[in-house]
């Protein structure tokens, strides 16, 4: 007789992006239009994702970037702060599920490594469209996929 299978779980998935476009560099910019419809694109590209927690820092380009993802899926957004990233990072995997997490070029790079991701070369400061999927297995290992976020006309 043939034992029956056993189907591991969905494995965690983990979303890291970039805000998107903002309006300029002083103080607090919010997203340019062109930020706002890279942030409904992002939208569109996970809201089949099976996102059950969205996390940005305080800055309005990171809860702007979120929201229409957020808003599409009926969450609140959940705030970490962008200077000690280590202890959302704990959260996030101790909670398990799919999550989407925004931050900044500066950061984006060390939250994918601290989740055990690659993060690949340095975010350039005109670049918005890297989409990190990290994929983790049942062993514990990380998968990093490079998704892209459309170019909005």
């Amino acid at each position: 007789l043939f034992a029956p299978c056993a189907y591991a779980a969905d494995p965690a998935i983990v979303y890291v992006v970039r805000h998107a476009e903002k309006t300029g560099n002083d103080g607090d910019p919010d997203l340019t239009p062109r930020g706002h419809a890279r942030a409904a694109a992002i939208a569109a590209i996970l809201r089949k994702a099976g996102i059950s927690r969205v996390y940005t820092t305080k800055t309005a380009r990171t809860r702007q970037t979120a929201a229409p993802a957020a808003k599409a899926l009926g969450l609140a957004l959940r705030e970490y702060d962008a200077r000690q990233p280590a202890r959302m990072v704990a959260e996030v995997k101790a909670g398990g599920g799919h999550t989407l997490v925004v931050g900044h070029s500066n950061t984006v790079p060390q939250l994918v490594s601290l989740f055990g991701g690659a993060p690949g070369a340095d975010i350039g400061d005109d670049e918005y469209d890297r989409l990190y999927q990290l994929i983790f297995g049942a062993d514990g290992s990380v998968t990093t996929v490079l998704l892209s976020s459309p170019a909005p006309d």
